[in-house]
């Protein structure tokens, strides 16, 4: 079989020591109020054989930030916290993008710090629960919506974020668009009930993510800003309406103009409807930049999906937590690591850091 998956990559500008990407994983490593902690350095650093490692959701503000213990980019020491992980990670040859992630009506405000709220496109609470580290498991709130000047407020956030990336050493960021979080609520209309510029139709749905693809993009450069989707994805109670297949098709169409990559999820081998292929094709067809596949991949799948052209890069997720030097692995058909499901939110080393790599394993 032909090793393309290990052969070097292009992005952007950028060389990628494989075709390899390390997915976004929340790990819940930071502090109480949001600050990087050291093994979170320490972990990146460990996968950095990846040939692009992009990072857990980072909030790009502090209403952005609805999930205990994660991380931000909004404060000059999270930017400082930062710059360690991408040091780390550069010395060892890797490239790591940071995903900004606004969690949007997501949230709780005992995750949050004082002062901020829950905002959303629409006053539409979330169906479900969400987990606090004060009090437990509690009911999605009902968001407050935001007025049009906040929403172009909101978009700004992103854009600074994006800066303070920058700032912080890393090589680009991603802009989280998917798995129900605020870029992806005002794409579905299940979610957004808007009637300003912002909802009401396809191109009005579209236009929040749009303008933050756009505006990045101007700030810190097309080749440094990523976008990541997830039609039919019904994570964070997005249940699946044929609206958005026409919204996601416009977004396609337009994204070829501010970024240098579309990350698309599919979640059906976590449980989750499979995405139509005509919309993989129609994005394929429509978006002229670097196209990246996640969802249940394995090493012979992801040679399958390059060597079609299916796909530019292949993201994979779990088999990273549990394995340091996935891609020594999976090169070298070593046995993988199975991860622990009980410390994947946890506040420790155990389930993080400590998982051996090979040579500690032959040793």
């Amino acid at each position: 079989m032909a090793q393309t998956l290990f052969a070097a990559a292009t992005l952007g500008n950028l060389t990628l020591q494989n075709h390899i990407v390390m997915a976004p994983m929340t790990r819940n490593r930071a502090t109480a109020d949001h600050a990087v902690t050291p093994i979170m350095t320490t972990y990146y650093a460990q996968r950095a054989s990846a040939g692009l490692i992009i990072t857990e959701g980072v909030a790009p503000s502090p209403n952005g930030n609805g999930y205990a213990r994660v991380p931000g980019l909004y404060t000059k020491a999270q930017i400082a916290g930062w710059k360690n992980v991408t040091d780390a990670v550069h010395e060892k040859g890797g490239k790591i993008f940071a995903q900004l992630m606004h969690t949007g009506r997501i949230s709780h405000v005992a995750n949050m710090h004082e002062g901020a709220e829950v905002v959303a496109p629409s006053a539409i609470a979330a169906a479900g629960q969400i987990y606090t580290d004060t009090d437990g498991m509690q009911e999605q709130p009902t968001p407050r919506a935001l007025t049009t000047d906040e929403v172009k407020q909101t978009v700004q956030e992103f854009v600074q974020a994006a800066q303070n990336a920058i700032e912080a050493g890393f090589d680009g960021v991603e802009i989280h668009g998917a798995n129900g979080y605020l870029v992806e609520q005002f794409i579905r209309s299940t979610s957004n009930k808007r009637t300003d510029e912002y909802g009401g139709s396809a191109e009005n749905n579209a236009r929040f993510a749009l303008e933050v693809a756009e505006k990045i993009s101007q700030a810190i450069g097309k080749e440094k800003t990523g976008i990541r989707l997830s039609p039919y994805g019904p994570f964070n109670d997005m249940p699946y309406s044929p609206d958005d297949d026409k919204i996601y098709h416009y977004v396609a169409e337009k994204l070829s103009d501010y970024v240098v990559y579309v990350h698309l999820v599919d979640h059906s081998s976590m449980g989750a409807p499979a995405v139509d292929p005509a919309i993989v094709e129609a994005i394929r067809a429509n978006y002229t930049g670097t196209l990246m596949l996640s969802g249940g991949y394995d090493a012979e799948r992801a040679e399958t999906a390059l060597a079609s052209g299916k796909a530019d890069l292949i993201a994979f997720g779990r088999p990273f937590i549990a394995n340091p030097d996935f891609v020594e692995r999976i090169k070298t058909g070593a046995e993988l690591n199975q991860p622990d499901f009980s410390t994947f939110y946890t506040t420790s080393e155990q389930g993080y850091t400590d998982y051996p790599a090979l040579e500690t394993v032959k040793a």
